[in-house]
């Protein structure tokens, strides 16, 4: 009986933090704010390493380190448990062919499918970069390439150093408008 009963107060901890991350990120884990990644869709292990990089100041924005501060360990494997099993919804949106060959070829000629799966789903730390949204993946990519993201990982800014802006542009169409 007592574990039933903690297993119901942490369960409604969950729910009421995925509330909360729905503000921004989609009551589905599917962001329809600029700038907001989604969330569904992502692995499991990527999520939780992302979530306790945040939560111990060491990625993400401020407000994303508040509202994770003090957040317990089993919450954030939850959380991660939780988004990983939504279906991705890419934004719909035009897709402008020149920009998405071109983006196609940066891909391909980059090898970013190596690390990401040449459906780019994202795998185990990988982060899913097919059907995210467009300015999300700009606006990361070019803080990697700046080293201007927290927590940013040398492998990325390094995969991304020289690519010119008209590029990585590119490259965020393309992979923004892969399902």
């Amino acid at each position: 009986m007592l574990t039933a009963l903690f297993l119901s107060v942490a369960q409604a901890q969950v729910d009421e933090r995925v509330k909360i991350c729905g503000g921004c990120h989609g009551a589905d884990g599917n962001s329809q704010i600029a700038g907001t990644p989604s969330l569904a869709g992502q692995p499991r292990v990527f999520l939780e390493n992302y979530l306790v990089l945040t939560r111990e100041g060491l990625a993400g924005t401020d407000v994303m380190r508040q509202l994770l501060k003090g957040v317990p360990d089993k919450e954030i494997v939850a959380l991660a448990s939780h988004y990983s099993k939504l279906a991705p919804k890419p934004v719909a949106s035009k897709i402008i062919k020149s920009l998405f060959l071109r983006g196609q070829d940066v891909a391909a000629n980059n090898r970013c499918g190596s690390c990401h799966l040449p459906d780019f789903r994202g795998r185990e730390q990988m982060p899913r970069l097919a059907g995210q949204r467009e300015e999300y993946l700009a606006g990361a990519m070019f803080a990697y390439r700046q080293n201007r993201r927290p927590g940013g990982d040398t492998i990325m800014a390094a995969s991304l150093y020289g690519i010119p802006d008209p590029d990585v542009k590119a490259l965020a169409h393309y992979l923004s408008r892969l399902k």
